[in-house]
């Protein structure tokens, strides 16, 4: 996919190196504006081969004019690590991507680096990911997109996870430990609390978004409902006819897609001028 490219630095945090692709529209290249930049997100097994097709998406959205110009940074969040950081230390996903993949990517790239600048997205684990780290980092990102998430259920044992003893047990240890306590402390249904404040104060954007066809619908009403317990303004959208799938949440949002992302941007619009 041309406009793709892939990076790599070294991080002091795990003494290697640390890679993610980024999507540059070409408006990049049209003007010395910075750009806002979009963090995406991978589901649980990776995101390598998704973003082919992601960047196409984003690609031809904003050719159209449907979506703002911006970067889109696929974050490489390892597969089946829960966005978070290991109980054991071992696999610091968390704290990669929050205090070396983002200052990277500002120091690469002519981005907008700040708050304002900055949406955060993901879809399946990622969209769990999108929730968790956007809660606990509210001043990082303007906007939260949180497309068909999960694992929502306290015990991890929603529809996916019956289907796959093996991948829960698998999270179960190389995340958590084995640790249940750990599992729920990590969920953004604890931090939803915490943050909420925070997040009503920054007047973050968020959507939390999932198909009616999706198996994981369940969990992710009752996470909506859980976030308007707790007072977090968002937009919930359940659309007809989608299953498990990103691209098709994507397509079918239509407008309201780009709608969404100059909302959560509406600050940095300025910005990109300057």
């Amino acid at each position: 996919m041309p406009r793709v490219v892939f990076r790599t630095f070294d991080s002091k945090t795990i003494g290697g190196k640390v890679s993610y692709h980024a999507y540059i529209p070409a408006a990049y290249g049209r003007s010395e504006a910075r750009l806002p930049v979009l963090y995406w997100l991978h589901g649980t097994d990776g995101g390598i081969g998704g973003i082919r097709p992601s960047a196409k998406v984003f690609d031809d959205a904003i050719e159209a004019g449907k979506v703002p110009a911006m970067i889109v940074v696929f974050v490489n969040g390892l597969p089946r690590r829960l966005w978070a950081d290991s109980k054991d230390g071992s696999s610091p996903v968390e704290r990669v991507f929050i205090t070396e993949v983002i200052p990277d990517v500002d120091k690469t790239f002519r981005t907008i680096a700040t708050r304002e600048g900055r949406i955060l997205e993901g879809f399946s684990m990622g969209g769990y990911g999108a929730a968790r780290l956007g809660f606990k980092h509210p001043s990082l990102f303007a906007g939260i997109s949180i497309l068909a998430g999960g694992p929502f259920d306290l015990e991890l044992r929603g529809p996916r996870a019956q289907r796959n003893p093996l991948l829960r047990e698998q999270l179960l240890r190389d995340v958590c430990g084995n640790d249940s306590d750990y599992f729920k402390a990590i969920s953004p249904w604890f931090i939803a609390e915490g943050a909420a404040a925070a997040l009503r104060d920054q007047k973050t954007a968020i959507r939390h978004v999932v198909g009616a066809r999706d198996d994981t619908r369940d969990l992710n009403r009752q996470f909506h409902e859980r976030m308007a317990s707790v007072r977090i303004p968002h937009d919930y959208t359940e659309l007809p006819d989608v299953g498990h799938d990103a691209r098709a949440l994507l397509m079918a949002l239509g407008e309201r897609n780009g709608e969404f992302y100059r909302r959560a941007l509406g600050y940095a619009r300025s910005e990109a001028t300057k």
